[in-house]
């Protein structure tokens, strides 16, 4: 709304400079007003389309232009000063080749500086400026931990403090898979949708939509990463393998599941619990029952006992990246310490 309003006072007042203008043309009357006037809304109106378009460039793409139009405006200085050493050489000539190395010049300065953009932030030569009034931690939030919503629990009982940071071109993936044919991806995109409106009226919780966008790249993982590594944020995620992929690239990872796992109770060999069977293991005579937590328990001899709860005793624990895993024998003299 704003935007529109100073784009219209902009056409307002450019139309009154051209009748201004058009009035004091050569002394004729309202009709070169008129023109003048109608020059002025062209005008304005060609500025307000050129500024809408670079509306998709970053300021970074944007500064890095700059510098590169600069560097090549430069260099031109001190080439058109070799060629005014050429002796005998015609004015008309040096003219038009100086301005034909200007352009060339400064046509491969900006793409170049365009291209290298995510080399810097804020351009000047070998400076790198990072506000240091600025503390707070910048969390990248991808796809897979906005529709695994927990997020939303962990932000209302503000155990996560920092500035959430959602791409763009991660709310385009999550709107497409809101838009797939498949009922259970269209529901999980739906459930992701709704997570940011309710992170979004969280008080006090800053979250930004970052517009860049790295049109070379096409996997959003990979995206995510470049972003972080220049924004020098973190990444929230359920994604094992981009979990993976982010530390061998240096880049701190916030996994919920791995949070998940740290808060589950501590269990130790010898202890007892009471467990519902609830399938077939794989190898003979087991059986697999399940925590309140999710742990899946796996139980020795404990095939007869499907379908029934039974006390059984913890014989050891495995840890893995993917979870945590219970193995425990039928029968204990223990009393439980934890029932599903």
């Amino acid at each position: 709304m704003a935007f529109g309003f100073i784009r219209a006072l902009f056409v307002l007042i450019s139309m009154v400079v051209g009748f201004q203008l058009g009035s004091a043309f050569e002394a004729v009357g309202t009709y070169w007003g008129i023109i003048g006037a109608g020059i002025g809304a062209v005008a304005a109106a060609a500025a307000i389309f050129i500024e809408r378009g670079l509306g998709k460039l970053s300021l970074r793409g944007l500064s890095a232009a700059v510098f590169g139009l600069i560097l090549a405006l430069i260099v031109s200085r001190f080439l058109i000063g070799a060629i005014d050493l050429i002796p005998d050489l015609d004015k008309a000539l040096s003219a038009s080749i100086k301005l034909v190395l200007v352009l060339i010049l400064c046509y491969f300065g900006m793409i170049f500086s365009m291209r290298g953009r995510d080399e810097f932030n804020l351009i000047v030569p070998y400076v790198k400026f990072e506000r240091q009034n600025q503390r707070d931690e910048v969390l990248l939030l991808d796809t897979s931990v906005i529709i695994d919503g927990r997020i939303l629990d962990i932000c209302q009982t503000k155990f996560v403090e920092g500035r959430f940071i959602i791409p763009r071109f991660v709310l385009k993936e999550l709107q497409q898979v809101a838009d797939s044919q498949d009922p259970l991806k269209r529901n999980r995109g739906r459930r992701g949708l709704d997570i940011l409106n309710k992170l979004k009226k969280i008080p006090n919780l800053s979250m930004k939509i970052d517009e860049q966008d790295f049109p070379e790249i096409s996997a959003v993982d990979e995206k995510l990463t470049k972003l972080a590594q220049l924004i020098g944020a973190k990444i929230l995620t359920t994604d094992f393998n981009l979990n993976k992929v982010a530390e061998f690239q240096g880049i701190t990872i916030l996994n919920i599941n791995d949070l998940a796992n740290a808060l589950r109770p501590v269990i130790l060999p010898n202890e007892a619990l009471d467990v519902k069977m609830i399938k077939e293991g794989k190898e003979h005579n087991q059986a697999v029952g399940y925590l309140e937590d999710g742990t899946m328990v796996v139980v020795e001899n404990g095939r007869r006992f499907l379908g029934v709860s039974q006390r059984v005793t913890v014989t050891s624990v495995l840890q893995t990246a993917a979870g945590r895993m219970v193995f425990a024998k039928i029968g204990s003299d223990r009393p439980a310490k934890i029932s599903t």
